[in-house]
Order: C-alpha cells, then structure tokens, then sequence
C-alpha cells in the first residue's frame, strides 16, 4: 500500500477533521446519554446501558493471551530460569527491569541474577520482556492483573523472591485457584481501607 503523500486543502486546515471527529464523539455521547434514559425510565432496549463489572466480587473473563503479572520460571529443582543475559531489560521500553547478576555456586551455571526487581509503577505491561527472553524465564501467564497494594510506591518494586512465588503458586495450586487467592487479598484490602 502507498502512503498517499499530498493533502487536500481542506485536510491541511483541519477543520473538515475536526468536525468529522467532534460528530463521531458527539454521536457516541447522545447515543449513550439515551439509552440511559430509557433504562432510568423503565424501557427495555436492544442494547446495554452501560457495562460495569463490580470488581473484585465478578470477574472479567480474560483472554488467553492476557498479559498480566510477572513471573519468573522455575527449573525443576526450584532454582531460577534466569541467566542475567540483560535482554529483557535492554527490551524494556520503560527501562523498569533492574538485574544484578552473580556468579553461581554451581559450576555448571554460569551466573544467576542475585537481584531481579520489576517497577510495577513504571511497567507498561507491554511483554517485550517476555519476547526478548531467550529462555523463556520471565512470562506474564498468570491470568491476573497487577497487584493493588497500599499507598506506599516501595511495595510496587516486585522483587526476584515474589516473581519465583508466582511460578511456585501457579504450578501448585492452577490459575483459577491463584485467581480465587488473589481476589480474597483485594477483597481483605478493601475492608482495611474502607
């Protein structure tokens, strides 16, 4: 496909897009406005009014290919997947990957991250970590979404030992026993905070 390189003169002032995206805004924002006035009123309408999911008491159905929260792998004797190859935080666009590596007691292991720490604040949950990886030691599998934790920005730095945890729970107990799990400590959140 070619690009098409010249603009026409109403293109170039803009106003003829402006008012095409004011009527597509406008036409979303009436359309919705009633519907909910039939339903305030008591009428039945082909379509919904409005969509909410009252979290964390109904859960959302995510796709397969969700990416949720880190985790890192786990070989089968316990030990971490990672090799500290640096690739998936040289991938991370939002530079929130931060890896000190060190050598291995084990002779055959050439080095281990020592320290392995995930900004949750600064994620952009894009999964470059995940493609970059070339052993497939990081994932974002879990079928979650990111933890809400209390108003202190420390508990937001997830560290190597969490992100193990994760792989441990989800091969222990499976995804919708995690997501049951998970739901029970934001449901325990929500009464400390109210």
């Amino acid at each position: 496909m070619k690009r098409r390189e010249e603009m026409t003169f109403l293109e170039r002032i803009y106003v003829v897009e402006i008012a095409k995206g004011l009527r597509v805004t406008f036409g979303k924002l009436l359309g919705n406005l009633w519907l909910h006035v039939l339903h305030a009123l008591g009428r039945k309408t082909a379509g919904a009014a409005g969509v909410a999911i009252q979290y964390p008491n109904v859960r959302r159905p995510y796709p397969a290919r969700y990416r949720g929260r880190h985790r890192l792998t786990l070989h089968d004797n316990g030990d971490i997947k990672c090799t500290s190859c640096f690739l998936c935080a040289t991938a991370c666009p939002a530079r929130c990957i931060y890896i000190e590596a060190s050598e291995h007691e084990d002779p055959n292991v050439e080095k281990f991250p020592k320290r392995y720490e995930i900004d949750t604040l600064l994620c952009i949950y894009c999964g470059y970590c995940v493609e970059a990886c070339p052993v497939d030691a990081i994932r974002m599998d879990t079928g979650l979404h990111p933890e809400v934790y209390p108003a202190d920005p420390r508990l937001f730095i997830e560290d190597k030992e969490t992100l193990m945890e994760r792989s441990s729970l989800l091969e222990e107990h499976g995804p919708e026993k995690l997501y049951e799990m998970h739901i029970q400590r934001m449901q325990q959140f929500e009464k400390i905070v109210i």
